[in-house]
């Protein structure tokens, strides 16, 4: 005979409510509730657990509840009704007590199933039954919720109920993946792209883009031939090249550490300059000479802008020392001197009316008028416009565009236009340390003249065309140092700004997913007085892409062992979480602060959790959840195991394999020392 669903009920039923708020509901356990294994919920199984579902029914279905604490509070022994106990003495008398956190509804299906959604509408009242689920119900509480087509694991305290993602909920509102080393977080992120694309079904044939940003070589191995492995020193197609006309002027500004008064505009300047034919600037005389004309009308107009003729000594002074200056240079264009000799005359003209040398040997400037002025910002553009030069060149939209030029000859071009502006001694420190990164042959190969690739080619290397699927491993362990921040930073937002542009030119938009390994490395939290360092630059390029990436298909996926120290501004912007074990406090009070106040229960598992096992929430799950993530083939994982002092010590490992470590520092030496 089958039981009614109030049967039913009765049989589940382990305590009542005796509290009720909208964060918290407190239970009082029944005296003959299960006090360590239920069995009435179709097969044994552990209880009270924290962590672990309950349900509270009410009107709209069953609340389900995680349990956040389980403790005992002594009262008087309870009256049983229908007996009465004489000659008791009323003794304190352990009740055990519940927390719960509320978190949604469960609601039967057309079937036999139940369907869970997230949220609470309606809360139960005082003496509302509290019940244990059965099994099909909790595997309904896990197993809900549309798109879930990858499987990354099993949930333990839901009869072992497969946990699967939506894909575009884990990546498209950005994912970070924090624990602390050796808890489990380089297999997560790798077995998360393996089981992608495995659920797929279409095995390379899969139009999925994947960049992984790998600072310590691990992940070369990790997916075999299906990935494209980057590095310093590569093969032609495999090697890791991000040429320096790729940068913008604020990578060339944390790259020379240019400061923000004289030194960053003649920087920029510069940059502006160089995204106009200026591969030729060396051997066209005429082409050279336009450049350097079209430096003295802008620094004219902006010394007239200013005032600096007309405000007396020692502006003057000074504006007349640089038409010294540019007189003299004009002079050197032997081969022009039909189009620069009206100039020249001119400037010499202005220079023998104002500077006066008195019989005393002293010199005395004299002030400039509007007309004489304006005299000379007409004829110098006329000779600008003779030597073929014209407006736009004057102007260019921006100094970022990435048009390819050659670093030394962006480094002559700095040096005249210090000289010509009659700023040597501000430059000379920024241009000798450029020179000196510009030589340097650990750089050479990553950001050098030698170089020679087109963007077009550089973006299908790094991105992939759409024919096959596209897992790109960019492995910066042998990126010099200096410039470590600037590679990424490069990288990142060349990737970034060339989907912005396949969504303006295509309306659609390009799928791709970007994982940052040890994110707390190049992602740091940093003030103002940190501004334009390469740190600070790194980090706001991915500041751009957790706020604006979603909307042109870039999905973020960080991995992280110190979360306290990423921008907090990048981690607000994850809209899921996959946490592993996390001891340090302050770690957890960050992660704590970034979620509602009724998971809070759960994370204090973190610090206890064993490897391989996580907490999934966020948007990416309709509840937060306990997960044994998947296993996955040792020959699938990074390679970053913990160092295996006793088997090498002992020259064997547990299987009984010899472990050798013979060491030949010749070896190591030469490829130190690049010699070949």
């Amino acid at each position: 005979m089958s039981r009614t669903p109030i049967e039913n009920q009765a049989s589940l039923r382990i305590g009542v409510v005796e509290f009720v708020s909208p964060s918290e509901i407190r239970v009082q356990l029944d005296i003959d509730a299960p006090d360590g294994i239920a069995a009435n919920a179709g097969v044994p199984r552990e209880f009270p657990r924290i962590n672990s579902y309950v349900l509270v029914p009410n009107e709209g279905g069953q609340i389900v509840c995680q349990v956040e604490w389980i403790a005992v509070e002594r009262s008087p022994f309870p009256k049983r009704k229908g007996y009465q106990d004489y000659g008791l003495i009323d003794l304190p008398f352990p009740l055990r007590k519940m927390k719960l956190a509320p978190l949604g509804i469960l609601k039967r299906g057309r079937k036999e199933d139940f369907i869970f959604h997230r949220g609470v509408h309606s809360f139960p009242s005082i003496g509302s039954p509290v019940l244990v689920p059965t099994d099909l119900q909790l595997k309904s509480i896990v197993e809900s919720g549309l798109n879930r087509r990858v499987l990354i694991g099993h949930s333990p305290l839901a009869a072992n109920a497969e946990v699967k993602i939506d894909p575009d909920r884990l990546f498209g509102r950005h994912l970070a993946v924090l624990g602390n080393t050796g808890s489990g977080k380089s297999c997560t992120v790798a077995g998360l792209i393996q089981w992608s694309l495995e659920a797929t079904e279409l095995g390379d044939n899969t139009n999925s883009r994947f960049v992984i940003l790998d600072p310590n070589g691990e992940y070369g191995k990790v997916f075999g031939d299906k990935a494209k492995v980057l590095k310093v020193n590569g093969e032609d197609e495999n090697s890791l090249e991000v040429p320096l006309w790729m940068w913008n002027s604020e990578e060339w500004r944390g790259f020379t550490q240019a400061k923000p008064g004289a030194q960053l505009p003649l920087l920029k300047r510069a940059l502006r300059a160089m995204r106009n034919e200026e591969l030729e600037f060396q051997s066209d005389p005429k082409l050279k000479a336009k450049k350097f004309v079209g430096i003295i009308l802008q620094s004219t107009i902006s010394s007239e802008n200013k005032g600096e003729p007309y405000n007396g000594f020692p502006h003057n002074k000074n504006f007349i020392e640089r038409l010294v200056v540019w007189g003299i240079s004009l002079e050197g264009f032997d081969t022009l001197q039909d189009v620069l000799k009206e100039l020249v005359v001119l400037i010499n003209k202005l220079i023998t009316d104002h500077k006066k040398v008195q019989d005393n040997g002293w010199v005395n400037y004299t002030e400039f008028t509007n007309k004489e002025i304006e005299n000379l910002i007409n004829l110098i553009r006329l000779t600008f416009k003779n030597l073929g030069g014209d407006d736009i060149e004057l102007y260019p939209k921006n100094e970022d565009i990435p048009i390819p030029f050659k670093g030394d000859v962006f480094l002559s071009y700095l040096e005249a236009l210090a000289q010509e502006t009659n700023n040597e001694q501000y430059l000379e420190f920024l241009i000798a340390r450029t020179r000196t990164l510009l030589s340097d042959s650990r750089m050479d190969a990553v950001i050098g003249d030698k170089i020679n690739i087109e963007l077009d080619k550089w973006l299908d290397r790094y991105l992939g065309n759409g024919q096959s699927a596209s897992i790109t491993i960019i492995d910066l362990s042998l990126v010099p140092s200096e410039i470590t921040h600037i590679t990424t930073s490069v990288i990142s937002r060349i990737i970034f700004e060339a989907l912005q542009r396949y969504r303006k030119l295509n309306a659609k938009s390009l799928p791709t997913v970007m994982v940052m390994e040890e994110a707390h490395s190049f992602i740091t939290r940093y003030n103002d007085n940190g501004e334009g360092n390469p740190s600070a630059i790194c980090t706001k390029v991915f500041e751009k892409i957790a706020r604006e990436g979603r909307k042109f298909g870039l999905g973020l996926v960080l991995s992280s062992q110190r979360p306290s120290e990423l921008s907090q501004t990048v981690l607000s912007q994850c809209n899921s979480f996959i946490l592993h074990r996390i001891s340090n406090d302050r770690d957890q009070e960050l992660v704590g602060r970034l979620l509602p106040d009724t998971f809070r229960g759960l994370l204090k598992e973190l610090p206890s959790l064993p490897s391989q096992n996580a907490i999934l929430l966020g948007w990416a799950s309709e509840l937060p959840i306990l997960v044994k993530i998947r296993d996955l083939p040792s020959h699938q994982r990074p390679q970053s195991d913990d160092p295996d002092f006793w088997d090498v010590w002992t020259r064997k490992n547990i299987l009984g394999e010899e472990v050798s470590r013979n060491v030949n520092w010749k070896e190591i030496a030469d490829d130190w020392q690049e010699k070949k």
